[in-house]
């Protein structure tokens, strides 16, 4: 590869690292806030902008001068989805958990020590749960993310015990890695996770793994209601629901 291919290619990892800063900024980002997360010099991260501006990548806010990502992600997202059956075969079988429950319905895979929502339906009920698609959330502090760690493959788990970032959330998250190992040891005897305001007070949640013909999670289905609506007994109640659902998809969507 030549000096100037090398160079370009540097240059497209940089415009991508500019779009997943943006992607964590749902309030949008100036160009300086960008070149200093990204430690890149102003003119670099401006120019790069500019053409991801021009491509519809990234829109342009002028008022406010912030970027924010462009309609040309959530249409390349949007393809993704459908590729793996989170739209057109997942959408079903969640909608026919939340009929059942009466509450907001939640499906997620890992992206590195994240969950990323990939698909929800909301309850009936006015209070709407904010974990939109798209949306990356811790996995020590959610019921997804526990679901999907505790049965992810034995080597990959065991790294995730000892590296994952234990950051807390709230008051009550769980930041002791003992501690967390035992809550993960726990899911895989039950079977499901349970986040009781440990990534957003007043909520909490259930989670079931969506497991692979190996028995690994690609995925996790999870309700999450207010503490208000419903006791974490009641939520509990649910896991049978979540569990025929999380079968379903697990039979349906592509495994990876």
């Amino acid at each position: 590869m030549s000096v100037k291919e090398d160079t370009k290619t540097d240059m497209v990892g940089k415009a991508l690292s500019l779009l997943v800063l943006l992607g964590n900024e749902p309030r949008g980002a100036s160009a300086a806030d960008l070149a200093r997360s990204a430690s890149l010099p102003f003119s670099t991260t401006y120019r790069l902008l500019g053409s991801l501006t021009r491509d519809g990548f990234v829109d342009y806010e002028p008022d406010g001068r912030r970027y924010h990502l462009g309609l040309r992600v959530f249409q390349l997202g949007q393809r993704v989805s459908n590729h793996h059956g989170f739209a057109a075969t997942a959408l079903p079988v969640l909608q026919r958990v939340t009929d059942r429950t009466h509450e907001a319905t939640i499906l997620s895979v890992r992206d590195g020590n994240h969950h990323l929502t990939v698909n929800k339906v909301d309850g009936p009920k006015t209070f709407r749960v904010t974990s939109d698609p798209g949306h990356l959330g811790a996995l020590h502090t959610t019921s997804v993310g526990k679901a999907i760690v505790a049965f992810e493959e034995e080597i990959e788990r065991k790294r995730l015990l000892e590296e994952l970032p234990l950051d807390p959330l709230t008051e009550h998250s769980i930041t002791d890695r003992d501690k967390f190992r035992e809550e993960i040891e726990q899911v895989r005897r039950q079977g499901y996770a349970v986040m009781d305001e440990e990534n957003e007070v007043g909520m909490r949640a259930v989670a079931v793994p969506v497991l692979n013909s190996q028995g690994h999670a690609f995925a996790s289905l999870a309700t999450a209601v207010p503490v208000f609506r419903m006791s974490l007994e009641e939520l509990i109640a649910h896991v049978p629901t979540l569990q025929e659902a999380a079968a379903e998809l697990a039979a349906r969507l592509p495994q990876r």
